[in-house]
């Protein structure tokens, strides 16, 4: 029959929609994937490519491995081929993809092989997968290649099967982000032959491979990978586009379940079933839940063991989802047919005949309704293990309150008096409305307890007042009798109704506090990057909202240590440690209130993400017994949940810096030993060389040539001894003990005092200096400053031509004192003028230009901010030449320190 409830909603979905809007303005990305190398997928990209090519379309080769195939490497003929950029990379010129040249030539489709492959240290981006997304964001297509070994995801799984580890692998929301995959695939015996007839590797790579790594089994289970993977993502492009077009279903092109929970004890047996039901189907599967009216009128047990059983769903790997609904079954299906579930599994209805006739059987309206997808009905376990919770909870204490009562009596008054205005105008039996408003009135700003107590002490003030014979509870008239009576009725029902409304609305405004304040958590943890502040953050919020006392634990050389507190609190007794460390190595709750080391004075609850709990969050408070209410738990659980995943996320950010902390430590270990290698043994050769001349050949040499022997070792030795001097102080700037030794100068005393230094460099150059006498006083370490001042001396007069000028300006703009150097030379380029201060790192000059360390200007760079200042390099704007610039703090009419005042 048909199913009404595909017309409930046939808008599109905005998240679909979005995510079209969004693949509209970026390039398309087609990954050709295969199970191993050497199925061929180079050769199917570049066929792919010539096709689009012979269409029209502007196809250009960014990079390539032919790996030496002959066929793969005819493919290529034919095709622009972008240049490939130069690298050094530990004295090697290494090739890797021009990123910038890409993006300049501006084509419709690029090639690019090997999406996994990582880039040589100095690239923009350490992977290649980047420089595609980077690509893609400027609008150009990309045909891209990947092997399903380089699946992150999948790293694991392809290290059991093979017993290799890969180490390069690419993030799986690339392949979630592509808009085609194609799946390049041949049986392991054809890829066997290849190998053997050296179309793959060289013949004896290939045997070691066949041996290794190619076996029929282990491809067998990469083909099965990857037509699994491709079909994962397939599936998610078909929902995409069901719910772009509104397009109600299920279509049965993939498995997908739904198990619908609720309250009952059941449910854990439910979850359990459809988790193996999942695994049989091999499909993605989902928990609902829906939030009814009666949902508000649950007890904290059947809440508790709620909560429970949609923690565990996300435990075996469900995707949770709550929905508000009026119609259960009409829910169920609307969701199932908007996100094509092909399976419903719920559990037998329990409810008795007379509550179906009255309440209605979400399981045969489901049947009724369900239309093409298939309703699984389990009768479950009741007995069946629920998710441990480990802890006791406390009693959730509703002290009484008088003052309901007393506003009843309010009411009811009022009533009587409303009633004795009114007896003389209206019939007795229309009074008895004057006292349902009473009730109503009460339920409303007392609850249920207060609604009933207005309606009996409003039935007996009714009789007594109204009723004849009046002021006595004895009821004369029958009819009199039935008026009480169905007004007795009326009240108690109204009372009931007025007040589950009042626990809805209280339970919503409930609701929304705690969601307001979950969200500002969120936020507030989203904008923390330090661990000590999320910890902080963390501690605060948990005892804000729960009213306890809280410390937080992290691991720290195999054990738990006291990291944040609120109150700060870094003291533990022996029972708390060892219940800390119990909670942390079992991943269980422990200490006070639970089954293990109850005699703690903490209750300790493992924080956890979904690959490994992270820390310890101890609770404590001045009651005895049990910390935490159900309803705290669950709040609980929400706070630690998003706590535990910040915290991996700083720690995720930690490892990514300390990752590429290392690669910059090894590229300055391999320019710290290529520099060493050229700049020591340059000048040192050519003292030895002026030393060993003059001691062979000094009686037989003429006066000015031993003069100019001697001036080359003086002036090499010289260069040793800056570029030593330059090793010590960028050691000093890396190990932080750069302490500036302050007093007052003025500038032209210090450049003079760099000049005379500098004497013999700018022999061949003019000199200008521009600092006016009235320039304020410099606050900064002497040496230092002359120093920073020599450095960018020597730079000029390197990159300058003879005869040019080299100018140095002082001036005052406000609180700021700047010094310029600049040179007529032919100036830095774009590219690297943000890296001039990196140290080793020195701009392509001319064979004219003696060469240089490349730590000059950073050890400019360390010695000014130490000092509280700022430089920054430019090109000249009225010639050819490079300008440099100091920017000091003026601190004109402060004293120097030791003055008096």
């Amino acid at each position: 029959m048909p199913d009404d409830n595909r017309e409930i909603d046939s808008r599109p979905s905005p998240d679909a929609l979005l995510d079209r809007a969004e693949r509209e303005t970026r390039g398309r990305l087609k990954i050709f994937l295969g199970a191993a190398p050497g199925v061929g997928k180079t050769y199917e990209m570049l066929m792919s490519g010539r096709a689009r090519q012979a269409d029209g379309v502007d196809v250009v080769i960014g990079v390539v491995e032919t790996h030496g195939r002959v066929e793969t490497a005819a493919l290529v003929e034919g095709f622009e081929v972008v240049a490939r950029r130069k690298i050094e990379y530990r004295g090697q010129q290494l090739e890797e993809m021009d990123l910038d040249a890409i993006l300049e030539r501006r084509p419709a489709l690029v090639l690019v092989d090997e999406l996994a492959h990582t880039n040589v240290v100095g690239a923009r981006h350490p992977k290649r997968y980047l420089d595609v997304e980077e690509i893609l964001s400027r609008g150009i297509d990309v045909y891209s290649t990947l092997n399903i070994q380089h699946v992150e995801s999948l790293n694991d799984v392809v290290a059991q099967i093979t017993r290799i580890r890969v180490r390069e692998t690419v993030p799986d929301s690339i392949i979630d982000r592509a808009d085609d995959i194609e799946i390049i695939d041949i049986t392991p015996d054809d890829l066997i032959k290849r190998l053997a007839d050296g179309k793959v590797y060289v013949p004896k790579t290939a045997k070691r491979a066949i041996e290794n790594y190619f076996s029929p089994g282990n491809l067998t289970a990469l083909r099965e990978l990857a037509l699994r993977r491709t079909a994962q993502r397939v599936d998610d492009q078909l929902l995409n586009h069901m719910q772009a077009h509104a397009i109600s279903g299920p279509w049965a092109a993939g498995e997908r379940l739904l198990v619908c929970i609720d309250h009952g004890p059941k449910g854990a047996s439910l979850v359990r079933y459809a988790r193996r039901q999942a695994d049989r189907l091999r499909a993605p599967w989902a928990a609902l839940h829906l939030e009814t009216p009666q949902s508000a009128g649950l007890s904290e047990e059947d809440k508790d063991r709620l909560a429970a059983n949609m923690r565990l769903a996300e435990q075996l790997g469900a995707e949770t989802v709550t929905l508000p609904a009026l119609a259960p079954s009409r829910e169920i299906i609307a969701y199932a047919n908007a996100n094509n579930f092909t399976h419903i599994v719920v559990g037998r209805p329990e409810r008795s005949g007379w509550r179906r006739f009255w309440q209605g059987n979400v399981t045969y309206d489901l049947i009724r309704h369900a239309g093409d997808i298939s309703v699984h009905i389990i009768s479950g376990d009741a007995r069946a293990e629920e998710p441990r919770r480990g802890v006791k909870s406390a009693e959730a204490l509703q002290p009484f309150r008088i003052r309901p009562y007393l506003l009843s009596v309010v009411f009811v008054a009022l009533a009587i008096l409303a009633g004795v205005a009114l007896s003389q105008t209206l019939d007795v039996q229309n009074l008895a409305l004057v006292f349902l408003m009473a009730v109503l009135a009460a339920s409303v700003r007392g609850g249920l307890g207060a609604g009933l107590f207005a309606s009996i002490l409003g039935a007996l003030a009714f009789n007594f007042f109204f009723l004849e014979p009046r002021y006595t509870f004895t009821v004369r008239d029958p009819e009199s009798l039935v008026a009480l009576f169905f007004y007795f009725g009326v009240a108690l029902v109204a009372s009931n109704l007025t007040a589950a409304v009042h626990r809805q609305a209280a339970a919503a405004r409930q609701r929304a506090r705690m969601t307001e304040d979950l969200y500002l958590f969120s936020r507030k943890l989203a904008g923390t990057g330090t661990l000590d502040d999320v910890l902080w953050a963390t501690a605060f919020q948990i005892a804000s909202m729960l009213k306890v006392r809280v410390v937080i634990l992290l691991p720290e050389a195999g054990v738990v240590a006291v990291k944040a507190g609120y109150p700060p609190d870094d003291t533990l007794v022996d029972a708390d440690i060892a219940a800390a460390k119990w909670a942390w190595e079992h991943n269980r709750p422990a200490g006070r209130g639970a089954d293990t080391l109850p005699g703690a004075r903490r209750l300790y609850l493992p924080m956890r993400t979904g690959r490994e709990a992270v820390g310890v969050i101890g609770l404590d408070n001045d009651r005895q017994g049990p910390i935490l209410a159900p309803e705290q738990r669950r709040l609980f659980d929400a706070l630690s949940d998003q706590a535990a995943l910040a915290i991996e996320r700083v720690q995720l950010v930690s490892d990514v810096d300390g990752a590429r902390l290392a690669a910059e430590t090894d590229k300055l270990r391999a320019a710290l030993l290529t520099s060493i290698s050229h700049d020591l043994k340059t000048p040192l050769a050519a003292i030895m060389g002026s030393a060993d001349m003059l001691k062979d050949l000094g009686a037989r040499l003429d006066e000015e040539t031993r003069r100019e022997l001697l001036s080359t070792v003086i002036d090499e030795s010289e260069r040793l001894n800056r570029f030593i001097a330059n090793l010590l102080d960028m050691t000093r700037i890396g190990a932080g003990a750069m302490e500036p030794n302050y007093a007052w100068h003025f500038a032209g005393d210090i450049v003079g005092s760099a000049l005379a230094r500098a004497a013999k460099i700018v022999s061949h150059h003019r000199v200008e200096v521009h600092i006016p006498e009235t320039l304020p006083m410099l606050r900064v370490d002497p040496v230092l400053f002359e120093q920073v001042l020599f450095n960018l001396i020597d730079n000029a007069a390197k990159y300058a031509p003879d005869g040019t000028s080299i100018e140095i300006d002082g001036r005052q703009d406000g609180n700021t004192i700047m010094l310029s150097i600049k040179d007529e030379g032919p100036g830095i380029p774009s590219g690297d003028i943000e890296r001039v201060f990196d140290s080793f790192y020195r701009v392509r000059k001319a064979d004219q230009v003696r060469a240089g360390t490349g730590l000059g200007l950073s050890i400019c760079r360390g010695f000014v901010e130490a000092m509280g200042g700022t430089i920054a390099a430019a090109n000249r704007a009225d010639r050819s030449g490079a300008i440099f610039t100091i920017r000091m703090p003026a601190m004109a009419g402060m004293s120097m320190p030791g003055e008096d005042e």
